[in-house]
């Protein structure tokens, strides 16, 4: 295990463990760790996650903003549901861009696990664009994304990593459930 790794999954943590509890300095944390990855994983050839990465920080300026200011509401954001037909179309957008992206990974690069980790990013991005809008559902795809993430780290000797995304899938258990309390506390204030 290298500095780095530690230094990363230590801020991960910090930052997952703060949206499980609704907490909005979730972001900031978040962007440190997001860097910390990016570098990680482009010294073990996982390219999808370096993408991932890049991708988190700019989300996650962008989801810091909407969580404090509400977008243009101006008032913090509640916890909501997707539409179904939102939903629906999120999904098939998603697969078709992992059979692209993994095939680009596939055939351009000398990636390891060109599909598995665009399934990682893929369904991240839809995670992270949820969690911006504070979208109750995020939590079932980040629990896809760290049920694929744990074997696939540990494959590439990322132990540490791997048990980190463990305790993610554990944390976003407990985020499903904590946030859906939020939302019927919401729905029916006492």
């Amino acid at each position: 295990m290298s500095p780095l790794e530690l230094s990363a999954n230590i801020f991960n943590l910090i930052s997952v463990f703060l949206a499980n509890r609704n907490d909005v300095n979730t972001w900031w944390v978040g962007i440190i760790g997001t860097v910390l990855f990016a570098f990680l994983f482009f010294e073990v050839k996982l390219y999808a996650d370096v993408t991932l990465q890049i991708f988190f920080v700019g989300t996650s300026i962008y989801g810091w903003w909407n969580w404090k200011r509400g977008g243009d509401t101006k008032v913090e954001l509640p916890i909501t549901r997707i539409r179904p037909r939102s939903l629906v179309c999120f999904l098939i957008i998603s697969l078709l861009v992992l059979g692209v992206y993994g095939s680009l990974l596939l055939y351009l690069t000398d990636a390891s696990y060109p599909f598995i980790d665009s399934v990682v990013l893929v369904f991240s991005v839809l995670a992270q664009l949820l969690l911006m809008s504070r979208k109750l559902e995020t939590w079932y795809f980040w629990i896809l994304v760290d049920i694929v993430a744990v074997p696939l780290f540990a494959s590439k000797g990322l132990y540490l990593t791997s048990s980190i995304y463990f305790i993610f899938l554990v944390n976003a258990v407990f985020g499903l459930m904590n946030w859906r309390r939020i939302y019927v506390e919401q729905a029916h204030p006492v």
